[in-house]
């Protein structure tokens, strides 16, 4: 008697799962989501220990082969600083972005790096050609003789070609066409993708492959398929673009083996991806003359700290309700540090429309901009100008107090090597021994830091 396939009903955008139909999904809000999948009756090994694919066996902590965890670095410096320092062997990436922004140029260009050193590689293609591939590759000059190259979107195929040919790094584009036998939905629902990951990571934890594979994104730059897809994996990486789409940027959004957070700046050019080794002078391309409402700030991204500028512009409500627009860090953020501003700040901004915006169009996620984000708007109102070597970090508190941040003596020094002159900062992130060239001043209140701003 043959054993009856299961069913489950899945949301195709967020991959919860009911025990019958529904017109909208109650975890991510879409309505028409929700399909009928059929589960494939083929049976798993119980015994086996998770994605590893072996028996399960005690040993203690201290007796494991920490050599498992040995790098492989793809000679892209800012690739490897994102996910932690270079290629985990037997790990898993997921790599997405938006079409277009440059996964597939970016994964070419390490694989044929790390390649030319001498560890194997294999490209499986599932929807360009390799005629397409090739022609990438020629087209940024990239050495293409030791590159292996398959079309194939069969999963279990896949692994089979692995086990002939052996390869150290596995690169799969994209995850969403592949097909295992063991869903049997169509190619890109919710049960394929997850499948498809779950064999794969299987098999790179068992035979210690490295693969990298590209997910899509969906109209909201969330990744494509099942939220189990990112716990899956091991490293998780957006690949997107500034606002002027000048610059790429790689960031981490999850990583076993590094930082999260972690951020990778590149150039597009016609010879592919380029690396930008000082983020902080891409940023920091100010004109000569300075304007009010201009402010700069260092933020702490991952491992590193970056200059950043912040412009503000205040002007008067001409009508009766007056705009907030942040871009580039939380209008509600903005919002709490206009109110300290009017509470004990004794500036009342109500009846006038403020702007905000991050330059260069990065993204602000960190509180230590806080003081530079006000200091930019009143720099505005009272049309203040603030000198080009003068740069302000710190969290605001509710209270109107100057609150210390992370990192804060590695974030004086970067701004001191790209010639700031003067810093305003937390009293408790004051260096006791002070920083050659630069000229500190600790605040503890807001009102103090206006004063230092009025005496410019």
């Amino acid at each position: 008697m043959s054993k009856k396939n299961k069913t489950a009903f899945v949301c195709d955008q967020c991959g919860a799962d009911y025990p019958r139909w529904g017109g909208q999904c109650t975890s991510c809000g879409e309505w028409n989501t929700i399909k009928e999948v059929r589960l494939g009756g083929t049976e798993r090994n119980s015994r086996k220990a998770g994605y590893a694919g072996s028996l399960s066996e005690v040993k203690l902590l201290s007796d494991v082969n920490l050599s498992q965890a040995e790098r492989i670095f793809s000679g892209i410096s800012e690739f490897d600083r994102v996910l932690g320092g270079g290629i985990v062997r037997g790990s898993v990436v997921l790599i997405g972005g938006a079409p277009g922004a440059g996964k597939s140029t970016l994964l070419l260009q390490a694989i044929a790096n790390i390649a030319a050193r001498g560890v194997s590689v294999l490209y499986v293609s599932g929807e360009e050609s390799l005629q397409q591939i090739a022609e990438r590759a020629h087209r940024l000059k990239l050495p293409a003789d030791k590159i292996m190259m398959l079309a194939e979107t069969s999963v279990q195929r896949i692994c089979d070609v692995m086990d002939e040919v052996k390869p150290q790094i596995l690169v799969i584009d994209s995850i969403q066409v592949m097909h295992t036998q063991e869903a049997e939905s169509a190619p890109g629902s919710v049960s394929q993708v997850r499948e498809s990951a779950s064999y794969l990571t299987q098999y790179a934890k068992k035979h210690d492959v490295s693969i990298f594979m590209v997910g899509h994104v969906t109209k909201d730059q969330s990744l494509a398929g099942p939220m189990t897809l990112s716990h899956i994996v091991d490293t998780q990486v957006m690949l997107g673009s500034t606002d002027d789409a000048r610059f790429r940027v790689l960031r981490a959004d999850k990583n076993r083996f590094g930082s999260v957070g972690e951020l990778g700046f590149f150039a597009m050019d016609s010879t592919g991806l380029k690396e930008v080794k000082n983020p902080s002078a891409m940023f920091l391309n100010r004109p000569d003359k300075p304007s009010s409402g201009s402010v700069v700030t260092v933020l702490w991204e991952g491992t590193r700290p970056l200059l950043v500028e912040i412009q503000a512009l205040v002007t008067e409500c001409q009508y009766g309700n007056p705009r907030r627009l942040a871009v580039g860090f939380d209008q509600n953020r903005l919002a709490m540090l206009l109110a300290v501003l009017s509470r004990h700040g004794g500036i009342f901004t109500a009846n006038d429309e403020i702007y905000a915006n991050v330059v260069g169009g990065i993204k602000v996620t960190e509180t230590s901009s806080d003081l530079a984000i006000v200091v930019g708007v009143v720099s505005s109102l009272r049309d203040k100008v603030i000198p080009h070597d003068v740069f302000f970090f710190g969290e605001i508190g509710l209270s109107g107090e100057i609150r210390p941040v992370a990192n804060g003596h590695a974030r004086l020094n970067d701004a001191a090597k790209h010639g700031f002159k003067k810093a305003v900062i937390p009293k408790a992130n004051a260096p006791k021994k002070g920083i050659e060239g630069l000229e500190i001043h600790g605040v503890s209140t807001l009102s103090e830091a206006l004063d230092i701003l009025s005496e410019m």
